[in-house]
């Protein structure tokens, strides 16, 4: 699947940087870009594509301003220097709100946010695989064989099944939560996530994959049993 993009910016030199992060990114598919909102907004108007990447301080026309025109027409990443407009945007329903100057592990983390957001609008075939900056590199990870997520303040190790190294990315365990499919993953513990369908042994509250044991919050084990008993006979 693939979703289409334009970024608007009065900046040249972040929208040359924006433009280069949508090259890399596999399933992003540059659709124009501009640094005149007026004049971009006739072209959105015109074209819908899927995402917009905004910036929110412009001439002639703000990107507050600007997503009210557009309206649902399209998904809104904002794009800005400053933080006293996350509020507003989020009124605004905005997909994310990324800060300048924005790094590519943000901004990957914000676009498949959208590329979850159009396959569940047109009801396509699910997310199978998510892409990853590990060691400076793109890495395409199957979501069936993840088994769990461990966060780690900035970043998270994504445990794999069959694999004996992880996989580590520069991003929050919330940002990976968002982009996981939410009958298949949870959060049992402020740093972890599992994979639902694996988990088959649990000791003492805690879910054993192998050598490790994952904790179950006490706060969330309720929901946790009530998703395991969805496809399961759960006998106490």
């Amino acid at each position: 699947m693939t979703v289409t993009c334009y970024i608007i910016d009065d900046e040249p030199l972040v929208i040359k940087l924006l433009e280069g992060y949508v090259r890399k990114t596999p399933f992003l598919e540059l659709a124009g870009s501009s640094s005149n909102p007026v004049k971009a907004l006739e072209d959105i108007l015109k074209n819908t594509p899927d995402l917009i990447f905004l910036d929110i301080q412009m001439p002639e026309l703000n990107g507050l301003d600007f997503s009210r025109m557009v309206g649902d027409r399209s998904k809104i990443i904002f794009t800005t220097a400053f933080e006293q407009y996350a509020v507003e945007s989020y009124r605004l329903n905005a997909l994310d709100y990324l800060m300048k100057p924005i790094p590519y592990s943000d901004f990957l983390n914000a676009a498949e946010k959208a590329l979850v957001a159009k396959s569940n609008k047109t009801d396509a075939s699910p997310v199978e695989s998510i892409f990853v900056k590990s060691d400076y590199k793109l890495k395409k990870v199957e979501i069936k064989d993840i088994q769990y997520i461990e966060g780690l303040k900035d970043y998270v190790k994504i445990h794999l099944e069959g694999k004996a190294e992880p996989v580590t990315s520069l991003m929050s365990l919330k940002g990976m939560e968002e982009l996981l499919p939410a009958d298949k993953f949870m959060r049992v513990h402020r740093s972890f996530i599992v994979n639902i369908d694996k988990v088959k042994v649990i000791e003492r509250n805690r879910i054993v994959f192998g050598k490790e044991y994952i904790p179950i919050s006490d706060s969330l084990k309720g929901e946790f049993i009530k998703a395991l008993s969805k496809n399961a006979i759960i006998y106490k």
